[in-house]
């Protein structure tokens, strides 16, 4: 791999690149899937490859190969250069690096069990035994699980004098039960919906979901919703839990703050931004003094940590909002000199033939006191809402609607009937300076598929996140089923 890179970036250098940087990379991947008590999909791959990306004549250039030896890295470092001449032509603005001292270094995710080594027949076993849980209830049509692994082993070398290489590790799995009847299906999820809860961690991270244990409970929830009453419609009082408190942040402030997007570099899939530049350093109130949050790409375990990205930036923790006012973005070195700011680390692809960009790391709401037992005694009347069943938001990030798969009343401080088809909607400075309470049953959910860019590239992501209270929220909007 180093002679690979130092070959691409003397050739680079050679023909007139003031700066080169290359990326050699391996993931293997492993899922496993099962249906209705059965093994529905089994695979295993691996991808690798190399990029170079220079700049030239103040333009960029990029290139890449899935085939790794010397001649062909001379022969990518060439087209990466003669791309960056072409773009040149064009003229535009001159790019702009932070500063960025040389980085060596070595980064191996913590795992205790390698998820590789743990024996096939093991990892089928578990998502068999939590899928016969499910279906021992009556009236679960569809009992479903999954899992996958993933080891990405990569190298990153710059004319500046980097030279990095990490490992990195990830884990996750989930289980769904669904239940079918009157003209509706209705669905339950442990620990997350859509996708899986993952992490940077071993076959241990899957080990202590405890699959099987919530099999019973999400197969009986799923056939309760059939005939659970309908989400009310109004202006009330609602407490999210951790899983959708998690989406939430994702989508109402992870990727707003991405700087790209807000300087219109980027907008593809997902939009733009309302998080404006002149919004930073204006005392701009993101949300109430409750909220706080925090991108961190050194949390233990989480989805986003790493030790350097993808530009070989170490690592590390920005404020996003400080009590309630916007503090910070995400940034590359070529974006965050337009602030007058370095690089905080956030830049990453999610393949050896894709050019990096801005992506979230750990972006988390950092957590309160409140215990949720007694956030609910404290809460006369409202909705406990769990779990990601939809989400729509708009291209700038502000006006929303989510959903979830139940709910609960809270009436004088206790839980009452199940709710289904739970619905919510705001814009997203006034929801966040209605949130008055967050708890401290905070963990860090993973979101193993989030897209961005054209080509859409899929990125891992994550977000501590706690239940949380938000006053005078529209609910009920649309009301499914009826």
């Amino acid at each position: 791999m180093q002679d690979l890179a130092n070959t691409a970036l003397n050739i680079a250098l050679q023909l007139g690149a003031s700066y080169a940087d290359v990326r050699v990379m391996e993931r293997t991947v492993e899922s496993i899937s099962v249906k209705n008590g059965r093994v529905e999909a089994l695979s295993s791959s691996v991808d690798s490859g190399f990029n170079v990306r220079v700049i030239v004549n103040g333009a960029w250039g990029f290139a890449s190969s899935a085939r790794m030896d010397l001649k062909e890295a001379q022969k990518i470092a060439d087209q990466a250069v003669g791309i960056a001449k072409a773009s040149a032509l064009v003229g535009g603005k001159l790019p702009r690096l932070s500063p960025l001292p040389p980085q060596r270094g070595s980064y191996v995710t913590s795992i205790k069990r390698d998820p590789f080594s743990v024996p096939l027949e093991e990892k089928v076993g578990l998502l068999l035994k939590a899928d016969e849980t499910m279906r021992s209830v009556k009236g679960v049509n569809i009992a479903t699980g999954n899992m996958e692994f993933g080891r990405e082993r990569k190298l990153f070398a710059s004319s500046e004098g980097s030279l990095i290489e990490q490992t990195l590790y990830d884990s996750g799995a989930a289980i769904v039960a669904e239940a079918v009847g009157d003209g509706e299906i209705q669905q339950r999820s442990y620990p997350n919906s859509f996708g899986r809860q993952a992490g940077t961690a071993g076959y241990e991270f899957v080990e202590a979901m405890n699959l099987p244990e919530h099999g019973q409970r999400i197969g009986e929830e799923a056939v309760k919703l059939l005939t659970a009453k309908q989400c009310p419609s109004g202006t009330m009082t609602i407490i999210l839990d951790g899983p959708q408190t998690a989406l939430q942040v994702h989508e109402s402030c992870g990727h707003p703050i991405e700087l790209d997007r807000v300087m219109g570099m980027e907008a593809g899939f997902v939009g733009k931004s309302f998080l404006t530049i002149d919004k930073l350093g204006a005392n701009f109130r993101y949300g109430s003094d409750a909220v706080s949050i925090v991108a961190d790409a050194t949390t233990p375990g989480g989805l986003g940590t790493f030790g350097w990205d993808d530009e070989g930036v170490p690592a590390q923790r920005t404020d996003i909002v400080k009590n309630g006012v916007f503090s910070g973005y995400l940034m590359s070195r070529d974006t965050a000199p337009e602030l007058g700011l370095s690089s905080n680390g956030c830049v990453r692809a999610d393949g050896w033939n894709r050019l990096p960009m801005i992506r979230m790391t750990n972006v988390s709401l950092l957590p309160g006191t409140w215990k949720l037992e007694d956030l609910i005694a404290n809460t006369d009347e409202g909705l406990y809402l769990c779990t990601n069943r939809s989400w729509s938001i708009d291209d700038r990030r502000l006006n929303f609607q989510f959903g979830t798969e139940i709910g609960w009343e809270i009436k004088n401080g206790k839980l009452g009937a199940m709710l289904k088809n739970c619905t919510y909607t705001g814009i997203t400075p006034q929801f966040w300076g209605s949130c008055d309470a967050v708890c401290d049953d905070w963990v860090v959910w993973g979101t193993p598929n989030c897209g961005k860019g054209e080509p859409m590239q899929v990125m891992r992501t994550g977000h501590g996140a706690a239940s949380a209270r938000f006053r005078n929220v529209q609910v009920g909007v649309g009301n499914w089923g009826q």
